[in-house]
């Protein structure tokens, strides 16, 4: 699935763009945007307050610390956070309660419903970051059996993975639960003796495969990219039976890897044509996987306020962000 583009629908950003004389990018972090020109019939918008969702895992906390940091320093806007699960967000998007997520991960059911059907939500383009999901080992488990990354010798290696919390079966480690995932399913219609444990978070998972690596104990889990531990930690993902367009639409019988996704950001569809420079702004933010991991690296392994990593990757990159700003007319 490849999002559609926001820049499809009428009276958005890049029309602004076009209509906007005179522009010149940003001078540096410590400027302040003037009013946009909106686009015909639109009254050109200060800022105001902007709510902005927060999803838990660190790739989102990056993408969240940049787009709060220059709302706020460079176009005087106040960020409101709402910390939530993927799917209370696109509920409160509807509501107008949130007005951007800013790292989707497919939901096509979602989108269906609250952009297509009911019309409150777009697309916002693309995050730049390519997400990859899927089952993962650590390394030392390869070096000491190489034919585990062929998923089918799951079947005989079931009982390296036992655990007291697996019930006699295998432990599959999951992360946060209300992660949305398909490997109940996957374990049982593969045929594969395994059970689904949670860690309970995304830093636990982290710590699990922090801890099997160093110690070397045997961990099968579920795992995703971009994320800042696969810069330290590499780990090893096992391809399942190749993911086609529809093999996971029944989601009691799906046997295929997970989707690769081209993550993108939705916006409330009020808050997307209300001539906010913010809207602007996050529609035309994007960077890559590396970037993203940089940014949440600072945050999560380094110990540095959101702030204070937004603040040292926009003092490193000004080419790039400069990119996302509104036009100055």
């Amino acid at each position: 699935m490849r999002p559609r583009s926001l820049p499809t629908l009428p009276a958005l950003p890049a029309l602004l763009a076009v209509l906007m004389a005179g522009a010149l990018a940003l001078a540096g972090c410590g400027g302040t945007a003037p009013a946009l020109v909106s686009a015909p019939g639109m009254t050109p918008a200060a800022c105001g307050e902007v709510t902005l969702a927060a999803n838990p895992w660190a790739g989102y906390e990056a993408n969240l610390a940049v787009v709060k940091y220059l709302a706020e320093k460079e176009l005087g806007c106040t960020v409101a956070v709402r910390a939530e699960a993927e799917a209370a967000s696109w509920e409160h998007l509807a509501d107008g309660s949130v007005d951007a997520i800013l790292e989707n991960w497919g939901h096509d059911d979602l989108k269906k419903k609250y952009i297509d059907t009911e019309q409150v939500a777009v697309e916002g383009g693309l995050t730049g970051n390519r997400g990859v999901i899927g089952w993962y080992v650590p390394p030392w488990m390869v070096e000491e059996y190489p034919d585990i990354t062929d998923w089918k010798q799951l079947r005989q290696y079931w009982k390296l993975f036992t655990t007291p919390k697996s019930r006699g079966k295998g432990q599959f480690l999951a992360g946060d639960p209300s992660y949305v995932t398909n490997d109940e399913a996957l374990l049982k219609n593969l045929g594969l003796n395994f059970t689904v444990v949670y860690a309970g978070s995304e830093d636990a998972l982290i710590k699990a495969f922090r801890d099997a690596e160093r110690e070397r104990t045997p961990l099968l889990g579920y795992f995703y990219s971009p994320q800042w531990l696969l810069s330290q930690v590499k780990l090893v993902h096992i391809p399942l039976p190749p993911y086609t367009p529809g093999c996971d639409a029944d989601p009691k019988t799906v046997a295929c890897d997970y989707q690769p996704y081209d993550l993108d950001k939705i916006l409330n569809r009020e808050f997307a044509y209300s001539g906010s420079p913010a809207a602007t702004l996050i529609q035309n933010f994007s960077w890559t996987n590396e970037d993203q991991n940089q940014v949440a690296n600072d945050i999560t392994a380094k110990k540095m306020s959101p702030e204070d990593a937004a603040a040292k990757w926009l003092d490193a990159n000004p080419q790039k962000w400069r990119k996302w700003m509104p036009a100055k007319s």
